[in-house]
């Protein structure tokens, strides 16, 4: 069981230093880039290592650059992967369905150089869960998902200002049909439950009148818009302030609550440390003041968690579960393979985790609610697929020019590399011998042999953990 209870705030989110009990290593280094992006490769790894925890911590949280503001404005113009990126978008816009703009987002994921923003782009698409399902449009996709990479670890109250008067948000809301006759109250109670405060922290009548303030904001030819006629200019009371308040007004009222910045600091703690149990008040509150004092900017609150003893301790290694994009991406990134991510797309979605298509406006529960039964024999499945198409290609040629490139020999050498790479905790003796054996006596060409380790790894419950 993971014991938070007894762990002292000054210890936990002060720098991790390494030590001959805890050293910077790439078991570590693997564990930083499976929970800051999706996974490294044998040379990012090594890299990393050399870099020494604080200059790899830099590297990818920023794309190389030591703080947010120097950050490349376009991470993605390197080796034409713009071009390339630009041009499935477009192939995407002009089909109009949302439904391929999975497979787009995939190929972010997968080529990217920067990782970190992909990673809480992910973890913000979850926050503020908007399903085409609803929004049909697939441009009201495409740019509700702009809206959340060009804020993803820039400030928070910035993305839920233009949340509030994101198109395919108002959609996903019905804040469309707010009329001051009839104020549609969706959108101040997710702003005020999901976005922002949680439950506790506000009251039915504080939705209700918070409402109010939303009403004539609608969406023509696709744009936001305010209707005047449809707005209520009269007093309202909520949070304990009372004017004459429009959306912004309350969305900046919501914003200055204390309880904002601990509830942000409490779900990104959750989404990079470990999913069980829920953090203690005293373990949040000095990243709820760090987040506050830096003016809800995401970076140096992300920053701060990435670096901490927390991170790299017992309580946060191996205990978060794999979200299907997570274990998918993450495979491939590891062996620096490409593959079909229409099909990868597709079987993602079968795993319950269709990008765009989150399930309710809560997003997904993550955690232990992506294992069960089916799942776990799907995730496998998902594995052996994608080291068996035919479209699956690996950067040396096949898996034995990877393990190859990666300066490995002989079937322990090997086995310990890919548990190093694709398992985030320590393997029982009893399992590695197994699996050695099993490298051993496979028949078929090397990356056969390979591909039916790996596929053995992925069957593991350390496997699904990260």
């Amino acid at each position: 069981m993971n014991d938070l209870g007894a762990v002292k705030p000054d210890w936990a989110w002060a720098p991790f230093e390494p030590s001959a009990s805890q050293p910077w290593n790439r078991r570590a280094a693997a564990h930083l880039y499976r929970r800051a992006g999706f996974g490294a490769d044998s040379r990012q790894l090594d890299a990393a290592v050399k870099q020494g925890a604080e200059g790899a911590i830099k590297k990818l949280l920023y794309a190389g650059s030591s703080t947010l503001e120097d950050a490349p404005a376009k991470p993605l113009a390197k080796g034409g992967f713009t071009m390339k990126a630009d041009m499935m978008g477009s192939m995407v816009m002009s089909g109009g369905k949302p439904q391929a703009l999975g497979a787009w987002w995939l190929y972010r994921m997968l080529h990217t150089p920067d990782q970190s923003l992909e990673k809480l782009t992910l973890f913000w698409h979850g926050h503020f869960a908007t399903s085409a399902a609803k929004v049909t449009d697939a441009r009201m996709i495409k740019d509700h998902d702009t809206l959340l990479r060009r804020h993803a670890r820039g400030n928070f109250g910035q993305l839920t200002h233009g949340m509030a008067k994101d198109p395919a948000m108002l959609v996903w809301l019905d804040s469309t049909t707010n009329r001051k006759r009839r104020p549609n109250e969706n959108f101040s109670r997710e702003l005020m439950e999901l976005f922002c405060l949680r439950v506790g922290n506000y009251t039915e009548e504080d939705i209700r009148e918070m409402a109010r303030a939303f009403t004539g904001w609608e969406i023509r030819k696709g744009k936001f818009l305010v209707n005047d006629r449809q707005h209520d200019k009269g007093s309202k009371t909520f949070l304990g302030k009372t004017g004459a308040f429009k959306g912004e007004d309350a969305v900046r009222i919501v914003l200055e609550q204390p309880a904002t910045a601990r509830f942000i600091a409490r779900k990104l703690t959750r989404y990079f440390v470990c999913d069980e149990p829920e953090m203690p008040d005293a373990l949040i509150e000095p990243l709820a003041i760090l987040f506050r004092e830096n003016d809800l900017q995401v970076a140096p609150l992300v920053e701060r968690i990435l670096r901490s003893n927390l991170f790299y301790s017992k309580h946060a290694i191996a205990q978060k579960v794999r979200s299907p994009v997570e274990l998918g991406i993450g495979l491939l990134r590891s062996l620096e393979a490409t593959a079909n991510l229409q099909q990868l797309n597709q079987s993602l979605g079968q795993l319950g985790q269709a990008l765009y298509y989150p399930p309710n406006v809560k997003g997904w529960d993550g955690g232990r609610a992506w294992i069960n039964s089916s799942t776990m024999l799907g995730r496998n499945n998902l594995v052996r697929r994608l080291l068996s198409d035919k479209e699956t290609r690996f950067k040396g040629g096949d898996l034995a020019a990877v393990v190859k490139s990666a300066g490995v020999d002989g079937s322990e050498a090997t086995v310990d590399w890919l548990l190093e790479l694709l398992v985030a905790s320590e393997t029982p003796r009893s399992v590695r011998a197994s699996l050695v054996s099993l490298a051993k006596t496979s028949k078929g060409e090397p990356h056969r042999r390979i591909a039916a380790v790996i596929h053995a790894i992925s069957a593991l419950p350390e496997f699904q953990l990260s």
